[in-house]
C-alpha cells in the first residue's frame, strides 16, 4: 500500500497521450499506485511526440509531466495471454482509465462489458472524442481537432475578426479534460463508498471543449446572434490589451466600470480625463472607444512594463501581464505557492504540479516517469506467474 489519500488506490491507466493519463496522474499525485499498460517495444504513442518536435534527445518532457509515479506493464493485448494477465489485475484494481478506439475495445477485451464483471467495485473510466453515442463515436480525434476546432473555441479565439484561426498549443485542451475525467473518478468512487458498487464514468474532448466555450455556446442555445472579435474599442479601453516600452503586453480587465475608470485614469496620470467631454460619462466612453484606447496605447508605450505594473497594483487596477514561458522559471508567486515540486530522482529537475490542493495532505513527491515496461517482470511475478510466462510475456 501506498501512502497519501489515494494510498489504497489501485489505478490501470490503459490509455495513450493525455487526458486519460494525466487524470491517472493526478490520483498518482495523491498516492494511488498507478499501473500503465503498455505495448511491448514501441510503448505509448505519446513517448513518439517528443521527437517528432525535433528536440534534442535528452529528458521527454511531455513523458515527464504526464507519467510521473507510474509503473510501466508491457503487455500485447492481443494475445490472449497478455490479456488474461490485465483481467487479473482488473481483479485487484479500483479504476481502470481508457481512451482505446472504440472499434479496438472488443478485439482488445477492454470494454467496460469484459472488464466490469471480473470486479462489481472497479471503476470504468472511459474517454473518447466524440462521446460514447452517436455516429462519430468510432472516429479518432485530439485535443487540437474536437477540444479546440470542433467546440468553436479555435473560431472565436482570433486577433481580430479577419484573422485566421490559431493553432493550439499540446495538451491545452487535454489537461482540462484530465481534470473532468478525475472529477468524474472521484465521484463514482464516493458513489461506491454510499453504494458498494462500481461504476462506468465517461467523459469526451467534444464535453469538455462545448463547456470550456460554454458561455458562447449558451448564448447560441438562447437565440443570440454572436459577431466575430470586435476590433480594438469595441470592449472599452478598461478591457483591453496594452504594450509597454519593453514591447511586454498586458491586459486591464473590469467588470465594474463606475469604480474602476477614476482608478485607472488617476494611476496613468490622467485624471483630466475623468472631466474631458469625450470620456466623462460610460456612454461617452463606449462612444469614443477607439480613441481612448489610442490614447492609452500611447501612455502605456511610455514607458516599460515593471513601471506600469507598480503603479497598477498600487492604484488596484485589475491587469495581468502577458506571459511568456520563461517568465515562470525563478517565479516568485509560482515558488511561493510550490507550483513546480522538485523530481525526487530527477536530479534536481522540476515538474508542473496538478492545479489543486487539500489542505493537510502531503501529495507523493514526483518520481520520474518510467521506461517502457521498466516494471513488467515484477508486475508480472507479483500477479503469481510462473518463470516461464514472465519469460514469454516480457519478450512480447
Amino acid at each position: 500500500m501506498s501512502s497519501g489519500l489515494f494510498g489504497d488506490l489501485l489505478v490501470i491507466d490503459c490509455a495513450s497521450f493525455i487526458a486519460g493519463p494525466a487524470a491517472a496522474t493526478v490520483l498518482g499525485d495523491f498516492g494511488a499506485r498507478v499501473i500503465k499498460i503498455e505495448p511491448p517495444g514501441i510503448g505509448d504513442a505519446y513517448r513518439n511526440l517528443f521527437r517528432l518536435r525535433g528536440t534534442p534527445d535528452d529528458v521527454d518532457y511531455f513523458w515527464t509531466l504526464d507519467n510521473r509515479n507510474k509503473e510501466s506493464l508491457s503487455l500485447d493485448l492481443g494475445r490472449p495471454e497478455a490479456r488474461a494477465v490485465l483481467h487479473a489485475l482488473v481483479t485487484r484494481a479500483d479504476v481502470f482509465i481508457t481512451n482505446v478506439p472504440m472499434p479496438a475495445r472488443g478485439r482488445l477485451g477492454v470494454r467496460a462489458q469484459d472488464l466490469r464483471p471480473l470486479n462489481p467495485r472497479l471503476i470504468y473510466a472511459s474517454l473518447s472524442p466524440y462521446g460514447e453515442h452517436g455516429p462519430e463515436r468510432d472516429r479518432t480525434g485530439f485535443d487540437s481537432t474536437v477540444w479546440w476546432a470542433r467546440s468553436g473555441l479555435m473560431d472565436m479565439v482570433r486577433p481580430s475578426a479577419g484573422a485566421e484561426p490559431s493553432l493550439s498549443m499540446p495538451g491545452m485542451g487535454d489537461h482540462p479534460t484530465a481534470m473532468a475525467m478525475y472529477g468524474a473518478i472521484v465521484t463514482a468512487l464516493y458513489r461506491r463508498q454510499l453504494t458498494g458498487e462500481g461504476a462506468e464514468v465517461t467523459t469526451s474532448l467534444l464535453a469538455n471543449g462545448l463547456w470550456s466555450n460554454s458561455c458562447q455556446v449558451q448564448a447560441a442555445l438562447c437565440g443570440y446572434e454572436l459577431t466575430g472579435r470586435p476590433a480594438r474599442g469595441a470592449r472599452g479601453a478598461l478591457n483591453e490589451m496594452y504594450r509597454a516600452a519593453d514591447d511586454r503586453y498586458f491586459i486591464i480587465s473590469s467588470t465594474n466600470p463606475a469604480r474602476d475608470w477614476p482608478l485607472l485614469a488617476r494611476a496613468t496620470g490622467h485624471a483630466d480625463w475623468l472631466t474631458d467631454p469625450l470620456f466623462a460619462t460610460p456612454e461617452a466612453r463606449l462612444a469614443n472607444g477607439a480613441i481612448l484606447v489610442a490614447r492609452f496605447d500611447e501612455t502605456f508605450a511610455a514607458r516599460p512594463f515593471a513601471h506600469w505594473a507598480k503603479i497598477l497594483t498600487e492604484g488596484d487596477v485589475t491587469f495581468g501581464i502577458v506571459g511568456q514561458i520563461y517568465d515562470h522559471l525563478g517565479d516568485e508567486q509560482i515558488e511561493a505557492n510550490g507550483l513546480f515540486p522538485e523530481i525526487a530522482d530527477g536530479e534536481g529537475l522540476r515538474t508542473v504540479d496538478s492545479p489543486f490542493q487539500i489542505v493537510g495532505e502531503a501529495k507523493a513527491p514526483p518520481r520520474m516517469a518510467p521506461a517502457i515496461g521498466a516494471h513488467t517482470e515484477a508486475l508480472l511475478r507479483e500477479l503469481g506467474c510462473s518463470p516461464a510466462e514472465v519469460d514469454a510475456l516480457a519478450a512480447g
